[in-house]
């Protein structure tokens, strides 16, 4: 599938049409924009710009269903391919922005192509982060990250008895495990955490999760890192030395060990760039008539009253709303209270919540995190600021709601689970 992709021949060109809206990312929250775009009543022009082959698609079943087999590719585009003529969208794949001029409202395409913009957006994601250590560029070694990425691990590790060695304790490194282990693969993982997912959630949950793990023999090297990676005479790798000096027999090394936003673009053309974009509540950047969203976009938060760069799934459709409202002059704010999932094991978490205050915030638990039923709260100044469910359903909204109101809880209460959530 490349070139130019669902082109409408409704459209006019887009390289003559001083009123498009432009979007440089075909990802998640570039198609969540042009949709809303769309069902705001703007009728002009608008393009979605992508360098990958593929039509948008939604990365959180790629290190979980898909990657374990249990769901199909048919789950993955944000929106069908008929949508986007359908909705008079032009899309653009296999077409990189390489670059865009602020002043002439123009972005240039690395076929040559330029496309003149009224209004863009910028929704150009993030890379992996790489890992710089002897032998990773030999053969069996990989990254995660896109569709492409997921299909080839995905075809390595179906058939079972291959020895996987994870480098990076994160919760994507932790759902590539556990989809591992499901297809009876040998999982060795990797992370610089005393426990996975400690950075994110704590040591107590985080050793909830790693006891799972544990238990369906996943093994843990923590805190390790990997000193080097040993290949064959083919160029093959064959093992993995860590800094504690032990050796790790591997046919196949995964790197997940975060990613870097995309802000090449934004940076040639003078956008202040702090930890991705900066950008207002309202994802307009520094720049007049250009906006950012999803991973690349480093928000003020008018909640918290802090910048922050969410890559969860959540904040790209949130984000892409909220962008395409702005481009439309409406008086728009990324105010939702962050959002993320995971499914690991028969472990199944949703979380919601503003992680930086979570930091400082008191651990409460209602529940049992033996019997893997609980739900987790972090309590600041008396008031909920986040909230983590694990295999207790239907809580979402009441956890929302008590983060929203922003009232003051008794934790006693809040711990017991006689009493419902909504009378807090």
């Amino acid at each position: 599938m490349t070139g130019t992709a669902a082109a409408s021949p409704q459209l006019p060109d887009s390289g003559a049409q001083p009123n498009a809206m432009v979007i440089i990312g075909a990802g998640l929250a570039g198609a969540t924009a042009a949709a809303t775009l769309r069902a705001e009543g703007f009728a002009g022009p608008v393009v979605l710009i992508g360098g990958e082959d593929a039509i948008p698609y939604l990365r959180p079943p790629l290190s979980k269903g898909f990657l374990a087999g249990t769901e199909t590719a048919d789950s993955l585009p944000v929106y069908p391919h008929t949508w986007y003529a359908e909705h008079h969208v032009e899309l653009i794949i296999s077409d990189a922005a390489i670059s865009f001029d602020a002043t002439a409202h123009t972005v240039t395409l690395a076929s040559g192509r330029v496309v003149t913009y009224a209004k863009l957006l910028l929704a150009t994601g993030a890379t992996v982060r790489r890992l710089s250590v002897p032998g990773s560029e030999l053969a069996g070694v990989q990254y995660f990250r896109t569709r492409a990425d997921a299909e080839a691990l995905r075809a390595e590790l179906a058939g079972g008895g291959r020895r996987l060695v994870l480098i990076g304790s994160g919760w994507i490194g932790m759902e590539i495990a556990a989809s591992a282990r499901t297809l009876g693969n040998d999982v060795t993982l990797l992370g610089l955490e005393d426990v996975p997912l400690s950075n994110a959630i704590g040591s107590e949950l985080g050793r909830v999760f790693m006891a799972r793990h544990e238990q369906a023999g996943v093994q843990f090297r923590l805190p390790a890192s990997a000193a080097a990676i040993k290949g064959d005479d083919d160029g093959r790798v064959t093992s993995v030395v860590t800094s504690a000096g032990e050796t790790l027999p591997a046919d196949l090394v995964v790197i997940a060990v975060g990613v870097l936003p995309n802000t090449a673009l934004a940076e040639t053309a003078g956008l202040s760039i702090t930890n991705g974009i900066r950008t207002d509540s309202g994802l307009h950047t520094s720049t007049a008539d250009v906006f950012a969203a999803g991973d690349v976009a480093n928000a003020m938060h008018p909640v918290t009253g802090e910048f922050a760069r969410s890559e969860h799934w959540a904040n790209a459709i949130a984000g892409g709303k909220t962008a395409a409202r702005s481009m439309l002059g409406q008086d728009a704010a990324l105010a939702d209270i962050p959002y993320f999932y995971t499914d690991q094991f028969d472990l199944g978490m949703e979380y919601s919540g503003y992680a930086a205050l979570a930091k400082s915030a008191e651990l409460v638990i209602r529940g049992s995190l033996e019997n893997h039923e609980f739900i987790a709260f972090w309590v600041l100044d008396r008031k909920v600021v986040a909230g983590m469910n694990v295999n207790v359903w239907d809580v979402q909204d009441a956890i929302k709601a008590l983060i929203g109101s922003g009232r003051q809880v008794d934790t006693q209460r809040l711990a017991d689970p006689k009493i419902a959530l909504d009378t807090l």
